[in-house]
């Protein structure tokens, strides 16, 4: 198993310890404002700006300062959004504004949070930055257009004319490490990095099910006809919200053939691979400037590719 680094932690099948979360998000607790005021006072809070950045310390690390270090802020507990209980029961909060209680030296991204942050600061962040997009996309009903009231601590959001819920949405898509048995299936976007590769991804459609989805996605971004595929594992991707579902897949060898959505596909053998992962991050010392890289290690989809490297090395 690779040591990929998952600051949105994966979920493996079948592995117990990763199916738990940061945080336990209680949702026992969501309806219970007297219990969610009494715990105000000692609990965290994630600190947002209006474009989904976090206060950090002089140092970039996390800075969630106590409720009661900023119970002047804008709202205080009636705008926050209760996250969860922490392993030691202590609650967590996320909330957005310019806070006039409380300054941080530094605001940091969530890409660079999850490249530099522990897993859990890293989490913690992703989560609250997730429902931040969700609520400032959902202010408006989109039954009849009447706005829409906050409750549940953040968590449910009900129109103020017809009484529809609306709840987070998380958008399902599937990422896959397409081999033909011997090589590696990559493509890049032309937005992306010079010389950057990753493996292929798309969104899931309506009536769409998880396997259709892996053979849809590759024939039509690459032209290569997937055969068999095999669930591996997730991970949350926050940017803005989807749920990265990660499969293998076997595939003929096809010659790649690109449309509108990639700017490049081919086949990469094991040597390839390797070769790309030693030249490190896009921009690092270790890049030679020359030859393709690979997807940023914070990633499913650099996992993946390192999951069929040690396939190929067991074989």
């Amino acid at each position: 198993m690779s040591d990929t680094p998952a600051p949105f932690a994966f979920v493996e099948g079948g592995v117990d310890a990763a199916c738990r979360g940061a945080l336990d998000r209680a949702d026992r607790l969501r309806d219970d404002a007297q219990a969610l005021k009494t715990m105000w006072p000692n609990a965290r809070v994630v600190l947002l700006d209006e474009k989904g950045n976090a206060y950090a310390d002089d140092e970039g690390h996390l800075r969630a300062p106590f409720g009661h270090e900023i119970s002047e802020g804008p709202g205080g507990i009636g705008a926050a959004v209760f996250l969860g209980l922490d392993a030691n029961g202590d609650a967590w909060f996320a909330l957005e504004g310019a806070l006039t209680a409380f300054t941080a030296p530094r605001l940091v991204d969530l890409r660079s949070a999850a490249a530099l942050w522990p897993a859990f600061d890293a989490s913690v962040f992703a989560q609250a930055r997730a429902l931040q997009h969700w609520r400032s996309r959902h202010r408006f009903c989109g039954v009849c257009g009447g706005e829409v009231a906050l409750s549940r601590a953040g968590w449910q959001g009900t129109c103020s004319q017809c009484g529809t819920e609306h709840y987070p949405r998380t958008d399902p898509a599937v990422i896959v490490a397409v081999s033909d048995g011997t090589r590696l299936l990559l493509g890049r976007q032309a937005t992306w990095p010079p010389r950057r590769y990753s493996v292929i991804a798309g969104f899931v459609e309506p009536g769409e099910s998880l396997e259709q989805t892996v053979a849809r996605e590759v024939l039509e971004e690459t032209g290569v006809r997937v055969h068999r595929c095999q669930y591996l594992a997730s991970q949350p991707w926050p940017f803005p919200g989807a749920l990265m579902l990660g499969f293998s897949a076997q595939a003929d060898s096809d010659e790649p053939q690109v449309g509108d959505e990639l700017e490049d596909a081919r086949w990469f053998t094991a040597d390839d691979v390797r070769n790309a992962r030693a030249r490190g991050e896009w921009g690092s010392t270790l890049d030679d400037g020359e030859g393709p890289v690979l997807s940023p290690s914070i990633s499913i989809s650099r996992w993946l590719i390192e999951q069929w490297l040690a396939q190929q090395a067991n074989e």
